[in-house]
């Protein structure tokens, strides 16, 4: 049994990374779970994931343009575990070592500098370590992280390996 071509291997990752952001937001509209501002940018590593997938089947590039994509799995990927890394860690933390709640991701975008903006939610707040969905024991960030470290996994292979 032969492995599909490049183009199917990374329209797959896309699909992925579609149904990862459509159960996103299922459970933000209809469980009415609302996103952290970790969450949010959980989402967008998620979002920018698929699209490099979707710009990588498209063109279907070979030699170093799928260097190239591989590379954009590794930042998009790579800056989603950053992000979900942190998400988890503060999900662990003692309830007296969790940072008190703050402002919500829409007023600390709208109210600070980028800078000060980014240094804020990457903080974290108490409602980031809030745990309000679980599915076998894990939490929805939990999940991220898996499904990110995976389909990061799989972006490399996909296009790094030898075209078969």
């Amino acid at each position: 049994m032969s492995i599909p071509n490049t183009r199917l291997l990374n329209f797959a990752g896309f699909l992925v990374c579609s149904a990862m952001m459509a159960y996103a937001l299922y459970a933000e509209y209809q469980l009415l779970l609302e996103p952290c501002p970790l969450c949010v940018f959980e989402r967008m590593s998620v979002t920018a994931l698929g699209i490099v997938f979707l710009l990588a089947a498209l063109h279907n590039a070979q030699g170093w343009g799928r260097r190239i994509y591989a590379f954009g799995i590794v930042l998009a990927a790579g800056a989603g575990i950053g992000v979900a890394s942190r998400h988890v860690w503060l999900q662990h933390l003692p309830a007296d070592k969790v940072p008190s709640c703050g402002p919500g991701f829409d007023y600390i975008i709208d109210s600070f500098p980028l800078s000060d903006a980014l240094k804020l939610i990457f903080s974290g707040s108490g409602e980031c370590a809030t745990v309000d969905w679980l599915f076998l024991g894990l939490s929805m960030p939990a999940y991220v992280l898996i499904g990110l470290v995976f389909m990061g996994g799989f972006g490399i292979w996909a296009n790094l390996r030898k075209a078969g």
